[in-house]
């Protein structure tokens, strides 16, 4: 009876530990996180948004936090959506960049009411908590204006210029006004021979063939971003066109745009802003964090514009600031 008993009391502390392993590893795998954070952006072709967001993620999930990103393919309506989803996801965080500001004003105030913190990138609207934004004419000034010294320097004073913006959106259609308005002040003796909106590599490529067809002697484009500055450099190349003095000018600094510049190729300057997504994640997770504690931030940050050349590329595309 003795001997039962032993065999029955070790079978009991056997099967209670066997059951306390499986309880704490069932509590692992359905542990919530310790926050959820909803991200929507116009376009994840664009490499600035993707890689920032691929950099938002691995910062979350080591935090202990859940990180959801969507493309909302330039649509405002499915944007809306969304940010409907997200609101009955309950993310406590929500990063986004509108595709059109007047639409989704009336959803992040629902947002809001349920407790959701809001962190636009590029746009001043009323129901954020923070924006963090760009002075787009004065970045376009200074696109325009190293343009302008480029074909000062390098073409006798005078070029034929092609320019693609994105007038579809209102912040661009002031980057496309500065880039105009500072090569004019300039390089007066340029002349803009076209303009079209491309705001990807795959645009950004159509349109530069379409320009060079119709204007052979075309030997400077401005760009609005990253990804038209790309498929134009792409479409110079396949053109026949690239030389010692063609220049593409843009904005966002993209590991496409900075590698072009280290390979000599047309893309002359970009101008990064705050830094590289490594940088730029660090940057919009610490603000995240504060919102998320209650802490106070300010409603308007403008960032940091970093024009990069062949001559400070080295700093930017060896590192992740």
């Amino acid at each position: 009876m003795k001997k039962f008993s032993s065999f029955f009391m070790l079978f009991l502390l056997v099967f209670a530990i066997l059951f306390t392993c499986v309880l704490l590893d069932t509590a692992k795998i359905v542990a919530a996180p310790k926050f959820r954070v909803g991200m929507t952006v116009q376009d994840l072709s664009n490499q600035i948004w993707a890689a920032t967001a691929a950099e938002l993620k691995k910062i979350i999930k080591a935090e202990g936090g859940e990180f959801t990103v969507v493309d909302s393919s330039n649509n405002a309506g499915k944007q809306v959506n969304q940010i409907e989803n997200f609101i009955a996801s309950g993310v406590d965080a929500l990063i986004i960049h509108p595709v059109e500001k007047n639409s989704v004003e009336k959803p992040l105030a629902r947002a809001r009411e349920n407790g959701v913190k809001i962190f636009c990138w590029d746009e001043n609207i009323e129901n954020a908590d923070l924006c963090w934004l760009i002075d787009n004419y004065k970045i376009g000034q200074m696109v325009g204006k190293y343009a302008a010294d480029w074909i000062n320097e390098k073409l006798g004073g005078k070029a034929e210029v092609g320019i693609l913006n994105y007038p579809q959106m209102e912040i661009l259609l002031a980057r496309g006004n500065g880039i105009v308005d500072g090569l004019k002040k300039n390089a007066p003796g340029a002349e803009i021979v076209a303009e079209s909106s491309a705001i990807n590599p795959v645009e950004g490529i159509n349109k530069t063939e379409t320009f060079l067809q119709a204007h052979p002697d075309m030997k400077v484009i401005c760009a609005i971003g990253g990804g038209g500055a790309v498929g134009a450099n792409e479409g110079v190349k396949a053109a026949g066109k690239l030389s010692k003095d063609f220049g593409i000018f843009a904005v966002d600094g993209t590991d496409q745009e900075l590698e072009a510049m280290v390979n000599d190729e047309a893309i002359r300057m970009s101008v990064l802003n705050t830094g590289k997504p490594p940088k730029m994640a660090e940057v919009i997770y610490g603000y995240l964090e504060k919102m998320m504690a209650g802490e106070e931030v300010p409603h308007i940050v403008y960032r940091e514009m970093i024009p990069v050349t062949k001559e400070n590329v080295d700093k930017y595309i060896q590192s992740n600031n």
